[in-house]
């Protein structure tokens, strides 16, 4: 502790209140428990995981949900190793997480001497998985590496920063450092004669269409694509752009043929805030998506337009500033046959299969009878049912780690992180394997006191992989796992327990649910799912 009562660890607190950090996940340590000398009383609410790795998925899901990067406290070495996976799902999504991390001091940092949790270096484990690692040698350059995390956050690509400090560097006096105030970081706003161009191409197409990812969550691009008339394909994080209904909105992936189908017989295509990932346009790796059109793309990242699928203009700006430029330089034109084209798309629903749009219709009873909630997902049979077809009431209110980077053990602990983030109501889906990596989430869950509901498919094990396994004549070893009592496990750590055995019971079960004190259970098994089936 320094001899002005303000050491740098407390100096950091006062730091994250400047840029609005409102929470912190993180679990104490004999190595950050300097960290949390300054939290008490100032406005910061700590809440403790159980695992590292529920700390990354819970700042994870309170990003997506709050707009704000995640926040979490982790100590050197196993700390590090254990949030590597939750970092990993973040940076494949884009989202903006801050891990602030000790490390050993000065003349013991990557000595190879057995200090305790000493790694040989954190930066190196860590450098996939961020947009950028930095150890802060000296109290003074604090300030700097906390200005430019947030600058990533806010002005590029968002994705997870690291800042580790030494414990010499977090014990040191920061008495004599000024608080700076932060800087207004604007987005880049795209070329106006590129977006003159853009106009220029849309408004002579015959068939466009509108590819929205991730990155254009924030991006008005209903309005755009009225006035284009273009059919909008929305990927998985996109999902809710256009609402249920709209009928410009095709929900079914780009994986499927009829979709597929769509956007090879556009002339021109817009693609906002997509990477054009595999598990979006070509999850069953069969190759068959194309793009014949001429491809305008709008990203942020300047790297990612020149990546994969070649693009005849890229335009390097927010997709919301550059949504707008182009909605704003286009004429109005009748509607023609854009809603013809984007219902010929959705379709090719029956595709799916029977067992798949009955998970799907699930789906919708969640979302019809709470439509104001955000629907959270692990790597589960519904939420694979969903990726390819599930139409989201709003943006933002469906997201998931089935996709990209493809993590288990995300569901409760990032739906816990989202409800941490407002009043809406949040529904999380796990499967009883997916559950079962981060059980100890159902103690933080309850111990946060937040009404989360969890729908938790129990089949007894791995049950995707099984059929997959099957379908491709491997014997299913290792999938049909040892299930402990889930009921009894989430009873003991406070939950209210609740069995579903009858779909039409769901509605009222989800109404009770968010109207709870604390977090629900709302176990099912596949006899639902075949009362759900089309």
């Amino acid at each position: 502790m320094s001899d002005t009562g303000i050491s740098t660890g407390v100096y950091l607190t006062h730091l994250l209140r400047a840029y609005g950090v409102e929470v912190v996940f993180g679990i104490p340590g004999v190595h950050t428990v300097e960290l949390y000398r300054g939290l008490a009383g100032s406005g910061v609410r700590h809440v403790t995981p159980r695992h590292e790795q529920g700390a990354g998925f819970m700042a994870d899901g309170y990003a997506r949900a709050s707009g704000k990067p995640g926040v979490c406290f982790i100590i050197s070495g196993p700390g590090m190793t254990n949030i590597v996976t939750a970092m990993g799902q973040a940076h494949a999504d884009s989202v903006p997480m801050l891990v602030i991390s000790t490390v050993n001091a000065h003349g013991r940092m990557g000595s190879g001497e057995g200090w305790l949790h000493e790694l040989p270096n954190q930066q190196a484990l860590v450098s996939g998985v961020a947009a950028f690692s930095r150890t802060v040698h000296r109290p003074e350059e604090l300030a700097s590496a906390v200005a430019q995390a947030f600058a990533v956050f806010n002005g590029a690509r968002p994705r997870p920063v690291h800042i580790e400090l030494p414990i010499d560097v977090m014990l040191a006096d920061a008495g004599h450092l000024a608080l700076p105030a932060p800087v207004a970081m604007t987005r880049p706003a795209p070329d106006a004669a590129a977006v003159a161009q853009a106009a220029g191409w849309l408004a002579a197409a015959a068939q466009p269409v509108i590819l929205a990812g991730g990155g254009a969550q924030r991006a008005v691009v209903a309005a755009l694509a009225e006035r284009l008339d273009a059919p909008v394909v929305m990927t998985t994080n996109a999902r809710g752009l256009l609402p249920p209904g709209h009928p410009l909105g095709v929900n079914l992936s780009a994986s499927m043929p009829a979709t597929r189908a769509l956007i090879a017989g556009a002339d021109v295509v817009l693609a906002v805030g997509t990477e054009f990932g595999p598990t979006d346009y070509d999850m069953y790796e069969d190759g068959g998506f194309a793009l014949p059109g001429r491809l305008i793309r709008v990203d942020i990242d300047p790297g990612q337009i020149a990546r994969g699928t070649g693009a005849a203009l890229g335009i390097v700006a927010d997709a919301g500033l550059a949504v707008a430029a182009l909605t704003a330089a286009l004429p109005a034109r009748p509607a023609t046959d854009g809603a013809a084209r984007a219902a010929a798309a959705e379709a090719g629903r029956p595709v799916l299969g029977a067992a798949m749009l009955g998970d799907l219709a699930i789906l919708a009873m969640v979302r019809d009878t709470l439509p104001d909630a955000r629907i959270v997902g692990d790597s589960t049979q519904l939420v694979y049912a969903g990726n390819l077809g599930f139409a989201a009431a709003t943006p933002g209110s469906w997201f998931n780690s089935a996709t990209g980077f493809g993590t288990l053990g995300y569901g409760l602990p990032a739906a816990v992180g989202a409800k941490l983030a407002d009043d809406r109501p949040v529904v999380a889906l796990s499967g009883d394997g997916g559950l079962q990596f981060c059980l100890g989430e159902l103690a933080s869950a309850a111990e946060a006191q937040v009404p989360v509901v969890l729908l938790l498919h129990d089949n007894n094990g791995y049950g995707e992989i099984k059929s997959y396994m099957q379908a491709k004549n491997i014997p299913p070893l290792g999938v049909d796992i040892f299930t402990p009592d889930l009921a009894a496990i989430a009873a003991a750590c406070g939950w209210q327990v609740r069995r579903l055995t009858e779909l039409g019971d769901l509605p009222g079960l989800l109404r009770e649910g968010v109207a709870a004190q604390g977090p629900t259970m709302l176990i099912f098994g596949d006899d639902l799912r075949e009362q759900a089936r089309i």
